[in-house]
């Protein structure tokens, strides 16, 4: 399917409404193709390589007062005519809505980064031989993970008159390495699969691995910490959910307050979904761009859509998701904003016997050279809210935990369960250090990706082993 194909079918849908539910209609309608491939590998060999292809059409509609959804994947003559069909049936079953903000109105989109054609047709070879070089590296560990590449194009039309059209494309790589029971992990989300380079992240997920052996237990408390970018992308992540959602900020479960200095000075998170190849516009056709939610320790914005943003008596910054008037509106590309480079360090001078290999990089190195006594972090996980208002989080340390003394990472902690507010982690005078250099983190969300350089924070509360 060509683009042009994409655009004439979006525009077939938004005709459909008109003639089966009147002019009064008003609809937007996208059709997206997805193509997606995947190599996965366990025990150190390829066990699945899989694509697929695939068309979709998500229909919104507003008619007498009211807004319904519906999607669907047949894009013949007879599959758009019952999605419009059965779209326009929901909507007159459903409940008045007065909050609709009306359609995006006909406006140029913004140029987006032009994509990487050898990674939209990339080969299974080609993921293959990254996978290899990554088994290598490892020097005889068990390993296992993925490689991936996805191209998607999406066109979008609604009966205002405004129609778009965009591509994008991604490469991500995961795995860990594995000796005794420990797991190294190295992960990379890039535009370009040339720029993943297997033997450099399985020699990362195989020194971790080698530095996690016979960890102790550690008592829990508060602790200074250093966050490799693979745990910091968990923080964007639900900042960016939880906290810049313009739906939970009108709800009064947003920690957000603009215009007050909420972070340290070092925090400038910026969404910048055309920061690397991504969509132009959004599920309502607004085009996207960068926006900065916090700047030099102070909330800026939260993230809108056209429902929220009406509300509010802004305009929408382009973060409308498909389902968006339940969860509503989603920054899906945080960045973080690194230091300004210092002198480098030289990666391993500061660990010491089982423990060496633990620090991958200099950035984090020269954190951790910092910190008297604290705990370096490379992963979180099962990271679940317990107050959205204040963000509290709890969730597990994973993929190795080092303790820290007088500079120095000396040994291998056991997992750790903590309980923490991220607003306030990140609040001010908490960031003791930021590294120069962000590491872009995939996600399994399509387009998202959240890049942040390592983070050394004043306090973190561990609350007892990752059992407790």
């Amino acid at each position: 399917m060509s683009g042009s194909t994409e655009s004439e079918l979006a525009g077939q849908v938004v005709e459909l409404v008109r003639r089966l539910g009147g002019p009064a209609v008003q609809a937007e309608a996208v059709v997206t193709r997805a193509d997606l491939a995947l190599t996965r590998f366990a025990n150190s060999a390829i066990h699945q390589n899989v694509s697929e292809s695939t068309v979709g059409v998500r229909l919104r509609l507003h008619a007498d007062g009211r807004t319904a959804a519906g999607s669907g994947s047949i894009v013949t003559p007879d599959g758009l005519h019952a999605l419009v069909e059965r779209t326009l049936a929901a909507a007159r079953l459903g409940p008045l809505d007065p909050g609709w903000p009306g359609l995006a109105p006909p406006t140029p989109a913004p140029v987006a980064p032009p994509v990487d054609e050898a990674t939209a047709y990339a080969e299974p070879d080609q993921r293959a031989d990254r996978v290899g070089a990554f088994v290598a590296a490892a020097g005889g560990l068990a390993t296992a993970g993925y490689c991936r590449t996805a191209h998607r194009s999406a066109a979008f039309a609604n009966s205002a008159g405004h129609s778009a059209y965009g591509r994008s494309a991604e490469a991500a790589m995961d795995g860990i390495a594995r000796r005794d029971g420990a797991d190294g992990v190295a992960r990379r989300s890039a535009d370009r699969l040339s720029d993943l380079d297997g033997a450099e992240l399985g020699a990362h997920a195989t020194a971790k691995a080698q530095a996690a052996a016979d960890p102790v237990e550690l008592p829990p408390g508060r602790y200074e910490v250093v966050f490799e970018p693979a745990a910091v992308a968990d923080l964007l992540q639900n900042l960016a959910w939880y906290g810049f959602n313009g739906k939970r900020y009108a709800e009064r479960q947003s920690f957000a307050e603009p215009g007050a200095a909420q972070f340290d000075r070092l925090v400038t998170l910026v969404d910048d979904p055309l920061g690397a190849s991504g969509l132009p516009f959004d599920a309502e056709g607004t085009g996207r761009r960068a926006v900065t939610l916090v700047e030099e320790g102070t909330t800026r914005a939260v993230a809108h859509d056209r429902r929220t943003a009406a509300e509010a008596g802004v305009e929408s910054t382009g973060h409308a998701i498909a389902g968006g008037a339940t969860w509503g509106p989603m920054a899906r590309n945080l960045r973080l904003s690194p230091a300004v480079a210092g002198p480098p360090s030289a990666v391993g001078r500061n660990t010491t016997g089982a423990a060496a290999g633990a620090v991958v990089d200099a950035d984090t190195a020269t954190l951790v050279a910092g910190v008297r006594r604290g705990l370096l972090v490379t992963d979180l996980w099962y990271t679940r809210v317990l107050d959205p208002k204040s963000l509290v989080v709890t969730g597990l340390t994973r993929n190795g935990v080092w303790l820290i003394e007088d500079g120095a990472v000396v040994r291998a902690v056991r997992d750790l369960r903590f309980t923490e507010s991220y607003p306030r982690a990140l609040g001010p005078g908490a960031v003791l250090g930021l590294g120069s250099e962000t590491v872009r983190q995939p996600d399994r969300v399509d387009g998202a990706w959240w890049a942040a350089p390592s983070v050394w924070l004043a306090s973190w509360h561990f609350t007892g082993g990752a059992s407790g």
